[in-house]
């Protein structure tokens, strides 16, 4: 395709890059700063306090390799935390225990924005793969015979599938969201933080929120830069 070597491209994303540095350098230093405001329980025991506390006993956790790799698996309904989140007694650890117990939450009270994102899970996953493969394909097809509509049709099928991956993120900004607003709802009110350990979940799961932002903002100027390439934006040819 055109991105590896078209400075277009880069001009086209550099919005989503400068903001992705942004809230990616900003979730590190609110990560590292709420690591040293203490909390009553670490952030195993939180989500496990939490889970038990809205019924949800049979969810499972377990610890996940890596640097934040915090997630709610609902295939298997288990809340995976990493190594410093599962063992250490901090606002954010707590603050990213909570947030992945919100989503175990979502799943169990069958959360709308979650079930839509779940089943648009496949677009994403195999959307990008299928643009690539129906771009190309079409793009064959138009250099054998510019007036191709097998061609163009497919290269419009491959943007509808592109699609699938932004779609994905639109609905998936509402449910983070809603995460963190059940997450820092519940720290307070079983007193599992403190007011300055509720200005610290703030902040990390405010920042970590930006991700998701800057992610989706991203995967949108992307399919313009494709829509404009292609000549499917505007009267370029």
């Amino acid at each position: 395709m055109f991105i590896w070597w078209d400075p277009l491209y880069l001009v086209a994303i550099l919005p989503a890059l400068l903001l992705m540095l942004w809230a990616q350098a900003r979730t590190r230093s609110a990560f590292t700063s709420g690591m040293r405001v203490p909390a009553n329980l670490s952030g195993a025991a939180a989500a496990r306090y939490i889970l038990d506390c809205a019924g949800l006993n049979d969810v499972g956790i377990e610890t996940s390799a890596g640097f934040l790799s915090d997630h709610y698996d609902p295939r298997t309904r288990t809340v995976r935390l990493s190594p410093k989140v599962h063992d250490t007694r901090s606002a954010a650890a707590v603050g990213i225990a909570a947030h992945e117990t919100g989503h175990a939450m979502q799943h169990a009270n069958a959360y709308g924005m979650l079930i839509i994102r779940n089943l648009a899970v496949p677009a994403a996953r195999f959307g990008p793969i299928a643009f690539i493969i129906l771009v190309m394909l079409g793009m064959f097809f138009l250099a054998k015979d510019p007036d191709s509509a097998s061609g163009s049709w497919l290269i419009r099928f491959g943007i509808l599938a592109y699609c699938g991956l932004l779609f994905f993120q639109v609905v998936n900004l509402p449910v983070e969201f809603d995460a963190s607003r059940r997450a820092k709802q519940v720290l307070t009110e079983h007193g599992i933080v403190d007011r300055e350990g509720a200005v610290a979940v703030n902040r990390v799961l405010n920042a970590a929120g930006w991700t998701y932002v800057a992610a989706t903002l991203q995967t949108l100027l992307t399919l313009l830069y494709y829509l404009f390439r292609l000549g499917l934006l505007g009267n370029r040819r």
